[in-house]
């Protein structure tokens, strides 16, 4: 079993009020994994094992992202935002054909975004975008959208369409490997000069070729594009890191805030973790 566990010292960089999270997963007890996903992670992290992350690393606030293990079944969601209460927002799957009463009754819950994963997986993937983008629109909600970012160009015309707000997520994926001289990275930085695109710094151990400890190619297109558009960057912890398999592989955490959080000058860290999430999830 994977070891998930807070040792050592505690994160360097300070926390503003209203620190957000806005990339974690969370389950409950009978919820089985559906076909089509992958398995649920072991050890089944709950509510209680998050809080204590909540509270080693300084946040306050948190967004649950629909795990792929659950697929277009959020009823796992739904229950972990009623157990995190006010503090929790959620991310779910939904389509084109999902009725007004579940996105209601959804809303109603604390979820305020709709999930693209257009990777190995994933519930609902770019075929269903601009039909999710209609739904999510709608209700005032924004979209998570996650794919390989090696095919960036190839969805540009497909995302400047885009009516609701959304977010390319987990550091845009490239798994080909970008610089910030990178027309990929050109074409982001248009895609967030729109006004409705923002960028994720989370899970850079999933993307980097570099590796760690230091990422220092997911680093180098992290302090590009914070300081090209610092407001139009969220972050988050990624947590409980499903994709890892083996305990020595496991992040430490507190290290890798610091390191997330260090491409992004200080003064701009509430931006980033309070003003920015809060106007794209409803705190």
């Amino acid at each position: 079993m994977i070891e998930r566990k807070l040792s050592g010292e505690k994160p360097r960089t300070p926390m503003p009020a209203g620190a957000t999270d806005t990339q974690m997963h969370m389950y409950l007890p009978g919820f089985p994994a559906l076909p089509g996903g992958p398995d649920l992670p072991e050890g089944l992290p709950g509510p209680d094992d998050y809080r204590k992350v909540m509270e080693w690393l300084g946040i306050e606030r948190v967004v649950i992202t629909q795990g792929n293990a659950h697929q277009a079944d959020n009823s796992c969601l739904v229950a972990c935002l009623k157990e995190m209460g006010p503090a929790a927002r959620g991310v779910a799957v939904i389509t084109g054909e999902t009725s007004d009463a579940e996105m209601q009754a959804l809303h109603a819950a604390g979820v305020r975004g709709a999930r693209i994963m257009d990777l190995p997986g994933g519930a609902v993937g770019l075929e269903a975008l601009e039909a999710v983008d209609r739904r999510a629109k709608t209700f005032g909600w924004c979209l998570a959208v996650q794919f390989d970012g090696t095919h960036l160009l190839e969805h540009l015309p497909r995302l400047e369409r885009l009516e609701s707000r959304y977010i390319i997520d987990h550091h845009g994926k490239f798994f080909s490997g970008v610089s910030p001289q990178s027309p990929e990275i050109d074409a982001l930085k248009h895609l967030v000069d729109r006004g409705n695109c923002w960028f994720k710094f989370a899970g850079c151990y999933e993307s980097s070729r570099s590796g760690p400890p230091d990422f220092e190619d997911i680093a180098a297109v992290a302090r590009e594009m914070a300081a090209y558009a610092v407001e139009r960057i969220v972050w988050g912890t990624n947590w409980p890191h499903n994709l890892v398999k083996r305990t020595e592989d496991y992040p430490d955490d507190a290290a890798l805030l610091d390191t997330v959080l260090g491409w992004v000058p200080a003064e701009h860290h509430r931006k980033v973790l309070v003003d920015s999430p809060a106007a794209l999830f409803g705190f």
